[in-house]
């Protein structure tokens, strides 16, 4: 199993319940073939540039060990999913 993390943005206008289902679906996925070691919903926060006219973003940070068969569904969903403004996987080796 790896260390990975990613980091995706979700729309700003998304209701507390939206985000907690759309937080806990890419959970879900997650742990499905691997282990979540750190979990860090940042909030609402300003985007660098504009995406699409949006300005602001709600930040999520997770870094977690897995196979990677689950970051391939991972970003698959991430791709489809109309909640999701930008989002990046990257292989953490520093552990």
């Amino acid at each position: 199993m790896r260390n990975y993390e990613v980091m995706y943005i979700l729309r700003p206008e998304l209701e507390q319940e939206a985000v907690d289902a759309a937080v806990e679906k890419f959970k879900g996925i997650i742990t499905n073939g691997g282990e979540i070691t750190k979990h860090d919903v940042m909030g609402k926060r300003r985007l660098a540039y504009e995406i699409k006219k949006i300005r602001d973003g709600i930040y999520v940070l997770v870094n977690f060990q897995s196979a990677p068969e689950v970051v391939a569904e991972l970003e698959r969903l991430m791709k489809i999913s109309d909640d999701v403004i930008r989002y990046l996987i990257t292989l953490d080796v520093t552990k």
